[in-house]
């Protein structure tokens, strides 16, 4: 397992070219860490390529080629420097039906062109209070990873993001997130036999709660949505988990 810590920015679908301009004044010049990857939407992948941060997709196509209108698969983001793609958000499970099962072909595809994934899992607050966590973890977790040799493992960070959390500014205690943490790398072990698996959190990481969230020790990093679509927050962020490490 890399023992650098990583910041993910999902900037979703919430700026327009105005808005990236003005983000991109600051985020080009301040921050230069490969180990920050900012994954904007895909229209303005073009004015964050060539910088010193990495880029990555918020989502890519199940087939790395062939005519599928409106998607963009995992061979054309490679052939553009694009080395990291996040596979199974829960807003796409929730708004655009994704299954288990479409999500492994995805991550398999990225793979095999590649990419690295960033491979989303985590429980409604229904499931929560119905104790099912552990449950739908293990599902989202076999199901998305079925098939995948050792070697393509090396591959996926687990970015568990409880979808309770997403946009809400309720966070997961640091108890929650490292309990949960030590169970997927469970589940990679017992079904996969695999031990390394990087797992980040995510889920209202924001400027002010990010001090105490860096304190839990068996996080390699950090899934930030809506705070990492304005430029000072984000780099308050960066500053804390990828500069002072």
């Amino acid at each position: 397992m890399e023992t650098k810590k990583i910041v993910v920015g999902n900037l979703k679908t919430k700026m327009d070219i105005n808005d990236i301009s003005k983000y991109l004044k600051i985020i080009n010049e301040q921050v230069i860490d490969k180990e920050v990857i900012i994954c904007p939407t895909s229209i303005y992948i073009p004015y964050f390529l060539k910088q010193r941060y990495s880029v990555g997709l918020q989502n890519t196509f199940v087939n790395d080629e062939g005519t599928y209108t409106g998607e963009i698969t995992p061979k054309q983001a490679v052939s553009m420097g694009i080395k990291y793609t996040i596979i199974g958000h829960s807003e796409r499970r929730i708004h655009l039906d994704e299954t288990d099962e479409l999500i492994n072909r995805k991550v398999i595809s990225a793979i095999n062109s590649n990419m690295r994934v960033i491979l989303c899992v985590g429980e409604t607050l229904e499931e929560k209070q119905l104790l099912k966590t552990d449950m739908v973890l293990r599902r989202q977790l076999v199901n998305a990873l079925n098939g995948l040799s050792i070697d393509m493992l090396d591959n996926v960070t687990i970015a568990y993001e409880p979808v309770w959390a997403i946009g809400t500014n309720n966070v997961a205690s640091n108890k929650e997130i490292a309990r949960t943490a030590n169970y997927i790398r469970m589940i990679l072990h017992q079904n996969r036999g695999y031990e390394n698996m990087r797992v980040i959190y995510g889920g209202s990481v924001n400027e002010q709660n990010i001090k105490e969230l860096n304190q839990i020790e068996n996080i390699s990093g950090f899934l930030v949505g809506g705070a990492s679509n304005d430029a000072k927050k984000f780099l308050k962020i960066i500053e804390e988990v990828v500069v002072n490490q």
